[in-house]
């Protein structure tokens, strides 16, 4: 049901195409203004300079996703890509320690992000009240005289000699991604910027496809390998549309995967899944390596401000920013919109001040994660209290556990997915397969 006039999106990524899709059940008029012409293919974008790095949706991703618009699913797979389980047509190796495969219900999309970003523009665009409105750059929001409320936003067509004009809006969100200028704008309304939390980790990696030819990978669809202390470098490979493998290859604080196509291959075999450098030195490269760098993970803390406008909203990577090498970013945007459609239909006042507080939820679990994660690294900046140290060190003892134990490494990649909480490992039942496990774990990671 439609209650309020006009709404506007700052930013067509992923983040804003789905908050434009929660948007249009309560908003009469949504626009989504982006600085890049919008192709009505599948094609890689300027203002997404990720977008030709391997991406992954996660299963609860897949899963919201779907909630958002029905049949996705089967329209990713009409073009060509796979569904993938994650447990079964994947060679897992966690900490060096290689996963027991099983059937699994978590299911995620072997898909490009080109790919998967023009499916979900196209469903937007089918929205009727919503416009996409591309070659327009956002100069800054519109307020009220006493900066309470956000009245729309400041534009300009990306055309020479374009003249500024304004579109008026009953809310504003900014899903301008890492580059957001909501700390800018919002210093220039006179408020004071959101706490954040900056954890280094220095990330380079490297991505190419390859053609994929049926034998390959032993017939599975996936590997994947993380970077530990001891080799603080990783691998991926995901199936992608129009038969192809992408393979991401990644170092951590320093380490710097290599761009020439040998060096590539030697720095893949010292990986500890033999899968991905045996892939690389046999298999036909359908692209040029491309590389790209990713200094620091970013949260900015707005449930924690005392004053915040009305009329506005941060979602996406604009609000928090993971290291990419766990996947984390769609999902955690698509619970976002989620979370904004929900309380949107609730209806009530104060909307920041929810939605702020419910992202921070959604954002607890994936940050703990990752940043807890990144925290076994030294080098790696933080506060490692005991209960990080534990966390860590349990979880490994999870990961040798699911060699023989496939109910172990379906409980993990539960809590990798964003099925369940990382608590949830710590269930009476995993924690009593873990010291089962432990009585006859292996003295050295299986291969």
């Amino acid at each position: 049901m439609t209650h309020a006039e006009r709404a506007v999106v700052v930013g067509a990524s992923i983040a804003g195409l789905l908050a434009a899709r929660a948007l249009s059940e309560t908003y009469a008029h949504v626009t989504v203004v982006d600085r890049d012409p919008l192709p009505d293919a599948s094609a890689a974008r300027r203002g997404v300079p990720q977008g030709r790095q391997l991406h992954v949706l996660l299963a609860r991703g897949r899963e919201v996703l779907e909630e958002l618009f029905p049949g996705l699913s089967e329209e990713v797979a009409a073009l060509g890509g796979a569904m993938v389980d994650l447990q079964d047509d994947v060679h897992w190796y966690n900490d060096g320690f290689r996963m027991r495969r099983a059937p699994s219900q978590m299911t995620a999309f072997g898909v490009s992000r080109p790919l998967l970003e023009h499916v979900v523009r196209t469903r937007v665009r089918a929205l009727s009240n919503v416009t996409l409105l591309p070659d327009t750059e956002v100069i800054g929001p519109t307020a009220t005289p006493d900066a309470r409320r956000v009245t729309g936003v400041r534009v300009r067509a990306r055309t020479a000699d374009a003249p500024e004009s304004t579109i008026d809006a009953d809310l504003v969100v900014d899903a301008g991604g890492r580059g957001s200028r909501s700390p800018v704008w919002l210093d220039r309304l006179g408020y004071a910027p959101a706490p954040e939390e900056r954890v280094r980790v220095d990330v380079t990696y490297v991505t190419r496809t390859y053609r994929r030819e049926p034998d390959q990978l032993e017939g599975l669809l996936g590997a994947l390998t993380n970077a530990t202390p001891a080799l603080p470098r990783g691998g991926i490979v995901a199936v992608q549309e129009g038969d192809r493998f992408a393979v991401a290859i990644c170092g951590m604080l320093g380490e710097e995967p290599p761009h020439d196509d040998e060096d590539l291959v030697r720095y893949a075999e010292t990986l500890a899944a033999p899968q991905i450098g045996a892939l690389l030195r046999s298999a036909v490269p359908a692209s040029p390596p491309v590389r790209m760098r990713f200094p620091a993970s970013l949260r900015r803390r707005y449930e924690r401000l005392r004053r915040f406008p009305d009329g506005y909203l941060v979602i996406g990577d604009a609000l928090c920013s993971f290291n990419p090498i766990y996947g984390q970013g769609m999902t955690v945007a698509a619970l976002e919109a989620l979370l904004l459609r929900d309380l949107l239909a609730a209806g009530g006042t104060r909307l920041a001040r929810r939605f702020f507080q419910g992202a921070a939820r959604v954002v607890d679990g994936p940050w703990a994660i990752s940043v807890g994660t990144d925290l076994r690294f030294p080098a790696v900046p933080g506060r490692r209290t005991p209960k990080v140290r534990f966390v860590n060190a349990y979880v490994e003892r999870v990961h040798a556990g699911a060699v023989a134990d496939p109910e172990l490494g379906a409980a993990f990649l539960r809590v990798l997915n964003l099925i369940d909480p990382p608590t949830r490992l710590l269930a009476p039942r995993t924690v009593w397969r873990v010291l089962r496990a432990g009585r006859r774990r292996p003295t050295v990671p299986v291969a």
